[in-house]
């Protein structure tokens, strides 16, 4: 087993919680919490994919007008 610390349990509200020591952080802001028998396992959320992204946003209703596209200008190569 790895690093181990001694760690006070607490409420906050109706839910029982645990301070994490600093050199047991876990990084960004989620996590996954499953149990397994007696055991609670907490470690990072991974990253969310791109497509997850963006297919939480929602659409987009403003009419933005036509856009001046014009040719390029011809380049000697």
């Amino acid at each position: 087993m790895g690093y181990e610390k001694h760690v006070k349990l607490f409420r906050n509200g109706r839910n029982q919680a645990v301070r994490i020591p600093r050199e047991l952080e876990l990084p960004g802001d989620e996590a996954i919490l499953r149990k397994d028998g007696d055991r609670l396992i907490l470690e990072p959320a991974p990253p969310r994919s791109l497509l997850a992204v963006l297919a939480s946003l929602q659409p987009i209703d403003d009419d933005f007008g036509a856009i001046d596209d014009p040719e390029p200008e011809p380049v000697d190569l």
